[in-house]
């Protein structure tokens, strides 16, 4: 007999979510270098990711294909684009980070989203919270 005795077949529901993985995921990151000093220019910060990725992940972590969408001198802010399989090797080598020319320093990732969560890149681009208005 089925629910409540009343003779009825119970309807058995199976969900299915059918999702296709993010092939990219963005992430906003920020240089801090405590002690001022000079601050490296796009080219330068490019290389100090690559050279994280070496760090931690020797030649094979350097060749993971990262993108500088965006990047801003004077707050040391930028994009980055990596392929979803390499998120974790990036964040890590990031994280790890200690030194830019024999500076201290740390990257600080402030957000991440796979790509297909936000059909704009706007969505990383600023923080209403950080905002300085003149």
């Amino acid at each position: 007999r089925g629910p409540a005795g009343r003779g009825m077949a119970a309807a058995a529901f199976e969900r299915r979510v059918l999702r296709r993985a993010a092939e990219h995921h963005y992430l906003r990151v920020r240089l801090e270098l405590p002690d001022g000093g000079a601050r490296p220019n796009a080219a330068q910060f490019k290389q100090l990711v690559v050279t994280a990725l070496r760090e931690l992940h020797g030649e094979v972590g350097a060749a993971l294909p990262v993108d500088v969408l965006t990047y801003e001198e004077k707050t040391l802010c930028a994009i980055l684009r990596v392929i979803s399989s390499g998120l974790v090797k990036l964040w890590s080598a990031l994280t790890l980070l200690g030194f830019y020319q024999n500076r201290r320093c740390a990257f600080r990732v402030l957000q991440v989203k796979p790509c297909g969560t936000s059909p704009f890149l706007l969505a990383l681009s600023g923080n209403s919270r950080e905002l300085v208005l003149d």
